[in-house]
């Protein structure tokens, strides 16, 4: 049976539903009633056929389901019932607003307790957050507003929609609203409902159904259901249902995107067999490569059930919305063992999650986030069930496919990151032992010695390793807050978690070991991706583990011990086997024993020996080593094992940067790059320097760098003077890099004596001394915290000034200057590129602020006592020794064992202990003194060496004439070395000592300036001599060449007093008429780009060409919604005033030679043939369709535009006849063309009787209608006036060339005349003045295309041409023998001028009268501005009442115009309303006629060539008037009508007897002057458009969320883009939402902007695309595409109209082919499915 919905079933059905309900009250097994009544009417209801009819489902569902179920829950009508709980509901004060795919979120960066606490817009615009500094961010779906949720924020944890009021009474339990039968009823509805609906979902047999449940009638039905799975591509489902289900493709792309939404779809519907079959066929097709795509034949009856289980969760959240009593109900309920202690309800869906598809996982979600997660109570219950199962739930994640999204263990960051919640966790559950445990159980793949072995890795053990690490993600929301307040169940709690997470570090320890390769290079790369990715996700919990043991001393001293324990585990024996040696150097011997990097394993990886290395700067940092020193292991600490590790990792660097280890390939160049770089370098490079630092501190000085001498193999070299010309120079450049780094490194908190924030200045000021940075780039040079932040803006003011980016470009930071002194050259974590960047930018810097070269370093803060010691080794004498070997080495220019760099590096370490010395000088009594360094460096070497000391190298060196980039350096050692020595001396409190020292500081100071001044001096005679040599070489060279100079001078002379010539003022400059001004006649010589060869413009020699590209538009379209006419039928002689659609045309202004162009375009096609056979992408023009690209600039060309001379005007001046005599003379010009064209026409024999009868008008005197023409134009300048008509006639109107067609010379005319109106626009828009402000290229295009315009029909048939002119003529003055004529209000008056003038030519070549075209070109010129004056009355008078009239004077242009305004309201009988003001009417006719003057004077003056008048190159008041006179009109254009009103009256008259009444347009048709079309209104705010974004629902896919909404900035529409369900057909090809709307939009051209990047796109056709720069910016000046920072985003006006112009330029083509010439990556892009 089947339920049909009419109007009496409905009725029936609500009668029935009280009595479902009344009968449910009175059951003893509801259960069994309920179950009884889903069985006979959801097989009825659903699933009834292949086609399903959601709509009819859903209204049964309702009447006939979930209608009892409310009426027994209330207890009366539901409306009624849920109407009153919802009013005594008190509602919560957390938000729990649940995030569609797509909204926006925001994230406050100061307040929020972690970046996962986010509040939707409308509570973070009610929030004091608004003005702080936040994160936007757009939602992936699934999570919800945290607003109200106090263990979120810090501060401001409500905004003010859910601020709790003074009555509150939130801690009451909300059953207390509820009467006990409401409970009841309520409880047991919600048991039955979820019950069934988890049974139903997690229910795996395909043919049966649960006990009570089924069918009283079962049918032979079924369906083939497809499952989705992340394995398989679209394309691969599409291909295979095409063979299963014999279906057409777009039916499949149907199936394809449902089983992507929703997780499953039927894909055949009938009996058991003919479903089985297609099962078979998919299965076949899909499991030759991977595991076949999951398919079940399922029974119709099951299927049912489950959707109507899906319905009926769905329903449970919508009532419980309604109350918090009902949502704590059902929350008991799902959470209620068995009554065996089976699994609750709740349980069972989790456990069952992974076997679910995607769309009953998405409801179940919703369900638990709606109930259990909004429920304080009831959340931290289902935290500790998801916690006992989470071992399993994971499990059962990596080992399936779907994304974490649609996975139940994504409900973890709702928990986990609430510190209440984690810490009950952590003890009740150990949760974080559990997490870590879990962790290292999957990643089971290990070495002998138990490490992770990744080398070996199949692609299931790579996706599983993928999977396995969102369990990191999971320990990191454990540890995210720190407590503030210790328990001892805490503490024994973290500490075992801490203890496994040793157990993982040591899994990591030694893994990925190398070994230096020697001989031939490696053959293949190993893997070591996998160990650096899991080293980056571990990084942050690294560092949180530390906060965690910072914040408690208890655990601190524990973790430190055991971290020591397993470092000693993991290195116990590691100097087995190793060769005991003794190193002796400087009178210091130390035991260790030999190890050579390059020849043993060296391990990269050591997060155990790193981990303590923090440890023990928490010791110090905490004060707890020096409180607590008994409780510390630090005697048990072996210094020398503590450091070898780390240090053999810093050789293996510097090895690596010599060159030494080039054979192991790019996998250990890329290792050592991740060592060093920011994402990593917190927790290896920065911790084993640290390692380094607390080993040598607790050793002494000398030892330990002998240690280090040995490890780099360098111990020889400073030991023996003999082996110092054996070694590598960029080894040994390290050695005393790896002391700078030991002694300088001081700007660690618990290191050196300083705040954290001293640290992030550091790190600022280095990066800003290379360049000055733009904020992202700062951002990403600096190592974030757990939390994404760098915390550079707390201190980013004080070290740097912001400047303001302009149109392009960023904002960028720029040191300030007082900071440059903290520069220091040799900054541990600049890259050798960026060192050298760093080093002359501030040389540069000091030699423009007039200082020397010198880059002394900068004063350090002292160390912290643990790590006190430190500073003995710049005093130690293994150190001083290897000082002055270098020195003694410098002092030998011949000798080749040193080398500038390392010389630099050595002076950097004398100036450094000069200035500890200073510092300790300055700050410490003298019996407190304990550095010594300038007394050291003072004595020479001791005997036989007798080496002298350093301090008298140093004063050797400074004269050194090979050592010149040094000498500001030593000058600046000595001089600081007299300055301590001063300050020595006067602490002995001796007068002659005092003077002494005194003296010699003078001395130096004296020295300096003679030396300054010597050079300035050589700079000046240097700079004298240059300047001699190069004016002597100018006076030779215009000695040679004095007839050029000479004949260049004359030209410029000539143009100038040209220029100046006072016989031509420009009040007598006239463009248009018989008494128009002549320019003066000049031969236009020309250069081909390609040839090189000058060639003259004429009309009979060889052609000259212009690169042009001619385009479709819809730039100034007033209606977008009139559709495209059909291009085979389409008559485009009239254009219609709305501009829908017009062909432009632009040229980059590149000239050719015709024959050069073509060889150079059969060049291009022949190589685009061979390119094709050899690769098939897309390039950035298309051949085929006649594109190239220009020789020279490489600009998209399609076409190209031939050069063509000035006209020949008619010679001196005579007398023309005026307008009425002249169009008296056309007329019976036109009337005897139609008797010549009716004796051409071939007619039929019934046809002779109707023509003999018209009467044959004889042609006037002078006039010969059967004049042939000669054509004017040689063959190669005909050849390219066809060739561009050809391509303007093909491309406007999308059809194959055919230069045939009569309608070519029109679609030339068009695009000449929409090329003028478009630029003219264009001018105003950008406040330009009308003439001087294009450029170059826009005015030789304006000026070829309007010559070629009046030229272009001299390839065409006379007669066709006549007969265009004849209509055009018809539409201002009525011609019987025309029919059809439009109306006057259907035709652009522009287009129609260009034509009338451009075609009359056609006339006038046979006509030997003596008229002449300039007359004509007047006469026609008033006519139509006349027709245009009627045009503009008609349409765009202005409403004007009695308040807003004029009260001046009735001038001569009111009363004219008064008077033609009567005139048109007597014709049209009262159409035309009533203007009681005559100015408002005269000051309306000059603003809509101005647009048509001023195009018509650019029209004018580059057909004719008249000189412009200069009021026209300058904006300003009088315009009117100086255009009125350049194009020979009155000021008063109704002067015009007056003097010829017996003529034009009755053609106005005639205006409204067409086909169509001129009147019954009036109320629809636009106004003038037409508006400047401009790009939609953007929000100042981006993320109002985020949210409106979110709202769009994709129209083809039943209201599912678009995941890529793209917006339209021409037209607005938001559109599905980048989609497989709203792609459509054009042209037989399937393209995107984007591309479609391009052609119905833009004409082939789009703008869009892709919200939820943040990008615009441009496309182009089908093909051409890229991605612009969009016009949002953050506070800093930067752009965001991707919305990757989450900075918020604010409109900048500027770009936003640099991105319109471009589209008003009709540049847009243009931008797409550069940038895809510049980025070849963007051609391989398929724009179409965009």
């Amino acid at each position: 049976m089947v339920l049909c919905l009419d109007g009496s079933t409905v009725i029936t059905i609500m009668k029935r539903l009280l009595l479902f309900a009344q009968k449910w009250l009175q059951a003893s097994d509801l259960p069994k009633a309920v179950y009884q009544h889903l069985a006979r009417y959801v097989p009825k209801i659903y699933c009834l056929g292949p086609n399903l009819n959601p709509q009819n489902e859903d209204l049964l569902a309702q009447l006939l389901l979930q209608g009892p179920l409310e009426w027994y829950l209330c207890g009366e009508d539901p409306s009624i019932g849920l109407a009153k709980l919802e009013q005594s509901n008190q509602p919560s004060q957390l938000c729990g607003h649940v995030f569609k795919v797509g909204e926006p979120t925001y994230s406050c960066r100061e307040c929020a307790a972690d970046p996962t606490c986010v509040l939707c817009m409308q509570c973070f615009l009610g929030s004091v957050h608004k003005g702080h500094r936040y994160r936007m961010t757009t939602s992936g779906g699934g999570g919800f507003c945290d607003c109200g949720d106090t263990e979120a924020w810090k501060k401001g944890p409500y905004c003010q929609k859910h601020e709790p009021s003074i009555s509150d009474s939130s801690q009451e339990d909300p059953l207390d609203q509820l009467s006990a039968n409401m409970i009841t009823r309520t409880y047991s509805v919600f048991s039955i409902v979820l019950r069934y609906a988890v049974d139903m979902l997690t229910w795996e047999e395909e043919n049966e159904l649960p006990a009570g449940l089924e069918p009283p009638e079962r049918g032979d039905t079924y369906y083939c259901m497809l499952f989705n799975d992340e394995v398989h591509t679209y394309e691969q489902v599409i291909y295979t249902l095409q063979k299963a289900v014999n279906c057409t493709q777009k039916e499949a792309v149907s199936f394809a995107t449902t089983v992507d939404r929703d997780g499953r779809k039927s894909v055949r519907y009938g009996d058991f067999h003919f479903c089985e079959q297609a099962k078979t066929v998919i299965v076949r097709n899909t499991s030759r490569q991977t595991k076949p795509l999951r398919v079940q034949v399922m029974h119709s009856s099951v299927v049912a059930h489950q959707c109507f289980a899906l319905k009926a969760l769905a329903w449970l959240g919508q009532v419980i919305g309604h109350s918090d009593a009902l949502r704590r109900i059902l929350c008991q309920v799902g959470l209620e063992k068995g009554p065996l202690g089976e699994n609750s309800l709740v349980d069972t869906l989790m456990l069952c999650d992974s076997k679910m598809w995607k769309g009953a996982r998405n409801v179940y979600h919703q369900l638990l986030m709606s109930s259990l997660l909004m429920d304080p109570k009831y959340k931290k219950l289902f935290a500790i069930q998801f916690a006992k199962n989470y071992e399993r739930l994971q499990s059962d994640y990596v080992k399936d496919d779907h994304d974490r999204e649609f996975s139940v263990t994504d409900l973890s960051v709702q928990m986990f990151t609430v510190p209440s919640l984690a810490r009950m966790l952590m003890t009740e559950e150990n949760l974080m032992a559990t997490i870590i445990r879990t962790f290292v159980e999957h990643l089971r793949h290990r070495d002998l010695q138990g490490r992770f072995q990744f080398e070996r890795y199949t692609p299931q053990q790579a996706f599983k390793f993928r999977r396995v690490q969102s369990l990191l993600g999971d320990l990191k929301y454990v540890l995210i807050s720190r407590p503030t307040e210790w328990t001892d169940k805490l503490r024994e709690k973290f500490l075992e978690g801490f203890e496994t997470f040793l157990e993982l570090l040591k899994c990591m320890q030694g893994m990925d070991p190398v070994v230096r390769q020697v001989g031939q290079h490696i053959e293949m790369e190993p893997e070591w991706e996998a160990a650096f990715t899991l080293q980056m996700k571990l990084t942050h919990i690294i560092s949180m583990m530390q906060e965690w043991c910072a914040s408690d001393e208890k655990v601190l001293i524990e973790a430190y011990r055991m971290c020591l324990v397993a470092l000693t585990h993991c290195h116990g024996g590691f100097a087995d086997g190793e060769q005991p040696i003794t190193l002796s150097m400087c009178g210091h011997s130390v035991d260790t024993f030999r190890y050579c990097v390059s020849q043993e394993k060296v391990i990269i990886h050591l997060p155990v020996s790193r981990l303590l290395a923090g440890l023990h700067v928490l010791l110090s940092k905490t004060e707890v080593a020096y409180r607590f020193p008994e409780r510390l292991p630090l005697s048990e600490l072996s210094p020398p094992m503590l450091i070898e590790h780390p240090l053999r990792c810093l050789v293996l660097c510097a090895q690596v940067h010599a060159g030494m280890w080039r054979r192991n390939g790019f996998s250990l160049v890329n290792q050592i790059y991740y060592y060093h770089n920011v994402k990593c370098r917190v927790e290896m490079f920065d911790k084993d320097l640290v390692m380094l630092q607390a080993g040598s501190s607790m050793m002494d000085p000398n030892h330990f760098l002998m240690i280090v001498l040995s490890r780099f193999e360098l111990y020889h070299i400073f030991s023996s003077a003999d082996g110092r010309k054996r070694h590598s120079r960029e080894n040994a450049n390290k050695v005393p890099n790896s002391f700078l780094l030991h002694c300088r490194e001081r700007f660690t908190p618990g290191i050196g004596q300083v705040q954290p924030s001293d640290e992030i200045k550091r790190e600022i000021i280095h990066q800003l001394c290379i360049r000055p940075m733009a904020h992202s780039e700062l951002a990403k040079a600096l190592p974030e915290n757990e939390n994404k932040e760098t915390g550079m803006e707390r201190v980013i003011d004080s070290v740097a000034l912001f400047k303001k980016p302009g149109v392009t470009g960023r904002g960028l930071y720029e040191l300030r200057p007082e900071c440059a002194k903290q520069f220091n050259l040799y900054f541990y974590h600049y890259s050798r590129a960026d060192q050298s960047k760093a080093e002359e930018a501030q040389r540069k810097l000091r030699r423009q602020s007039g200082e020397d070269s010198a880059l002394p370093p900068p004063l350090l803060p002292p160390f912290c006592p643990l790590f006190a010691s430190l500073v003995n080794l710049l005093q130690c004498d293994v150190l001083l020794g290897m000082l002055g070997v270098v020195l003694q080495w410098a002092v030998e220019p011949s000798g080749g064992h040193w080398s500038e760099s390392m010389l630099q590096r050595v002076l950097h370490l004398i100036g450094m202990a000069l200035l500890e010395e200073q510092q300790q000088l300055e700050s410490s009594s003298e019996d407190d003194i304990t550095f010594s360094f300038t007394l050291k460096i003072s004595r020479p070497g001791e005997a036989p060496s007798n080496t002298p000391s350093i301090l008298a190298l140093l004063e050797t060196l400074q004269n050194a004439a090979h050592l010149e980039v040094h000498k500001d350096m030593i000058r600046w050692i000595l001089k600081t070395v007299a300055s301590i020595k001063t300050m020595r001396e006067r602490s002995s409190t001796s007068p002659v000592t005092d003077s002494g020292g005194q003296n010699h500081q003078e001395t130096v100071r004296d020295k300096d300036k003679a030396e300054r001044k010597r050079k300035a001096e050589m700079a000046r005679l240097r700079r004298e001599k240059i300047m001699a040599q190069m004016s002597a070489m100018q006076r030779h060279f215009i000695d040679e060449n004095k007839e050029l100079f000479q004949q260049s001078l004359e030209e410029l002379d000539a143009s100038t007093s040209a220029s100046l010539d006072p016989s031509s003022p420009d009040a007598a400059l006239l463009c248009v008429g018989p008494r128009r001004t002549r320019p003066t006649e000049k031969r236009q010589v020309v250069t081909c780009i390609l040839c090189q060869e000058e060639q003259e413009i004429r009309g009979d020699g060889r052609a000259m060409v212009l690169a042009a590209f001619v385009q479709r538009s819809t730039v100034m379209s007033r209606n977008r919604h009139r559709p495209p006419p059909n291009p085979e039928r389409h008559d485009p002689l009239f254009m219609h005033p709305d501009l829908s659609f017009g062909t432009h045309t632009g040229s980059c202004g590149h000239i050719m030679h015709s024959h050069c162009w073509q060889r150079y375009f059969e060049a291009v096609q022949a190589k685009e043939q061979r390119r094709q056979q050899r690769l098939r992408v897309h390039t950035s023009y298309d051949v085929e369709n006649g594109e190239f690209l220009c020789p020279l600039c490489e600009c998209l060309s399609n076409t190209v535009i031939p050069l063509l001379p000035l006209p020949k005007g008619s010679g001196r001046y005579t007398e023309q006849p005026g307008l009425g005599l002249w169009l008296k003379t056309v007329s019976q010009q036109i009337k005897s063309l139609h008797s010549a064209h009716r004796k051409l026409r071939p007619v039929d024999a019934g046809a002779v009787d109707a023509t003999s009868n018209m009467e044959d008008f004889p042609p006037p005197e002078g006039f010969k209608p059967d004049y042939v023409p000669v054509n004017p134009f040689s063959s190669t300048v005909k050849e390219m006036l066809t060739t561009f008509g050809t391509a303007t006639y093909k491309i406007g109107l999308k059809v194959h060339p055919n230069e045939q067609d009569p309608r070519v010379p029109i679609m030339c005319w068009g695009s000449c005349a929409y090329t003028i109106q478009s630029i003219e626009r264009l001018l105003v828009d950008e406040e330009k003045p009308l003439f001087g402000s294009l450029p170059c290229r826009q005015d030789d295009c304006l000026r070829s295309l309007t010559r070629f315009s009046a030229a272009c029909w001299t390839t065409a048939s006379l007669p066709s041409v006549q007969g265009h002119f004849i209509r055009l003529l018809a539409a201002l003055l009525p011609d019987p023998e025309v029919e059809s004529s439009p109306s006057l209000l259907d035709v652009d008056i522009f287009h129609l001028l260009v034509s009338m003038v451009m075609s009359y030519p056609s006339l006038h070549i046979q006509d030997s009268s003596g008229l002449s075209v300039d007359a004509a070109q007047q006469n026609l010129f008033q006519l139509v501005t006349v027709a245009h004056v009627v045009q503009v009355l008609l349409t765009s008078t202005p409403e004007v009442t009695m308040d807003q009239e004029s009260g001046g004077g009735h001038s001569e242009e009111e009363q004219s115009i008064s008077a033609l305004y009567s005139c048109l309201r007597r014709h049209l009988g009262g159409a035309l309303r009533d203007v009681g003001s005559a100015w408002h009417l005269w000051r309306c006719v000059k603003a809509g006629v101005l647009p048509f003057l001023r195009a018509g004077a650019l029209f004018f003056h580059h057909l004719n060539g008249v000189p412009t008048p200069s009021e026209l190159h300058a904006r300003g008041s009088g315009q009117w008037e100086y255009l009125c006179g350049y194009l020979g009109l009155p000021s008063n254009l109704l002067q015009l009508y007056h003097s010829n009103q017996d003529l034009l009256d009755p053609l106005i008259q005639g205006y409204d007897s067409g086909s169509v009444p001129v009147g019954s347009y009036l109320c629809v048709f636009l106004c003038y002057p037409r508006e400047s079309n401009r790009l939609i209104d953007l929000p100042d705010d981006y993320s109002a458009l985020i949210n409106q974004a979110s709202t769009f629902t994709c129209p083809k896919s039943g209201g599912d969320k678009s995941r890529a909404p793209t917006l339209c900035l021409v037209c607005g529409a938001m559109l599905c883009s980048q989609s497989y369900c709203c792609q459509t057909d054009l042209e037989g090809e399937d393209v995107g939402a984007c591309t479609a709307h391009t052609f119905a939009c833009g004409a082939g051209v789009g703008i869009f902007l892709r919200v939820r990047e943040s990008q615009v796109l441009f496309l182009a056709g089908k093909t051409k695309g890229c991605f612009y720069t969009p016009p949002y910016l953050d506070d800093y000046g930067e752009t965001d595409q991707g919305l990757r920072r989450g900075n918020p985003l604010h409109l900048c006006q500027e770009r936003y109209r640099k991105i319109q112009k471009l589209w008003r330029q009709h540049s847009i083509t243009e931008e797409i082919g550069h940038a895809q010439e510049a980025n070849q990556s963007l051609v391989g892009i398929d724009w179409q499915h965009l």
